[in-house]
């Protein structure tokens, strides 16, 4: 398999300004940190993706060393990866994690979708992920696979992606890199390139780099957050029409700030964008639009609440 990793170098240096401070020092005291899209396998919001569960409170069973958390929430509009997948409308998401002493965890997370996101079915994202953590030196090592799902939708439409990510903290802020790539499937084949002919059967693969960053006010309910990623994959629409990562390459981030109010409540607002030119959004219509014609990919400040167990 091949991997774009000199096309991605210009993001990798990026991502690394952010992410890499949280090792730089050695006598600082660094501390364990939250993905599902699942925070436990994708990358950073996915309330905007998936929501990182090991966060909640849990509900454990001591004798064979397994604790249970899950969520539940609802959001203004459902991102990945910076691109709307609920035309840009509310969308009600959840899932659960069972999380081992070992270090590993399993679990499932789910969405409704709309527009771009509509592979026909139950118009659903289901998400299947397992994973392993392990502390290296003073931080921790998050590693997995996870499977997307789209029940009773169009053919050639699940795929599978695996995942790393590098965490720890300096002082009270956490910070995470991360690194997802999805070996070359067919349902990320370039089957309708833009200005060529189609090409049914077409396999891809896709590479997504990413940097997080959150900082916790101390005595206070709030917390700032931060993201930033780096997409590599197929410039075209995929045997459904769509892609994850419809321009070929492109950059999305989110700054953003959550608050919780009592403990199992959490409200989030936050501010997501992308690098994907009009022109280039042009390209892929009437796909990459909302049912009103605009980008899917446009600025978009994205509420969302979340309760979890």
């Amino acid at each position: 398999m091949s991997i774009r990793f000199a096309s991605a170098a210009s993001a990798v240096a990026l991502i690394a300004c952010l992410s890499t401070p949280a090792f730089a020092a050695e006598g600082e005291e660094i501390e364990v940190v939250a993905v599902t899209e699942t925070e436990d396998a994708d990358a950073v919001v996915r309330a905007i993706e998936p929501i990182e569960l090991d966060t909640a409170s849990h509900q454990a069973d001591e004798e064979g060393g397994f604790t249970l958390s899950g969520s539940a929430a609802l959001v203004s509009d459902y991102r990945f990866r910076g691109v709307s997948q609920s035309d840009e409308g509310m969308a009600v998401q959840g899932g659960f994690t069972l999380n081992h002493d070992s270090g590993f965890y399993a679990g499932a997370w789910g969405s409704n979708l709309a527009g771009w996101g509509t592979f026909g079915g139950a118009n659903m994202e289901l998400d299947l992920f397992a994973g392993y953590k392990l502390p290296v030196g003073e931080g921790t090592l998050d590693a997995g696979l996870i499977w997307y799902m789209y029940p009773s939708g169009a053919d050639t439409t699940d795929f599978a992606e695996l995942y790393a990510k590098l965490s720890g903290s300096v002082g009270p802020v956490t910070l995470t890199a991360g690194v997802a790539y999805a070996p070359s499937q067919e349902a990320l084949g370039n089957a309708f390139p833009v200005g060529a002919p189609a090409d049914p059967g077409d396999k891809e693969d896709n590479l997504y780099l990413s940097g997080d960053a959150t900082y916790g006010i101390t005595d206070t309910p709030l917390t700032f957050k931060a993201h930033i990623g780096y997409s590599d994959g197929n410039p075209g629409l995929g045997p459904n029409g769509t892609s994850i990562a419809p321009t070929g390459t492109y950059f999305d981030w989110l700054l953003g700030m959550d608050v919780v109010p009592t403990p199992g409540l959490t409200l989030g607002v936050a501010y997501v964008d992308t690098d994907i030119s009009e022109a280039d959004a042009n390209l892929i219509r009437p796909n990459f639009a909302t049912l009103d014609g605009d980008s899917i990919s446009d600025a978009q400040v994205v509420f969302s609440v979340t309760a979890s167990f």
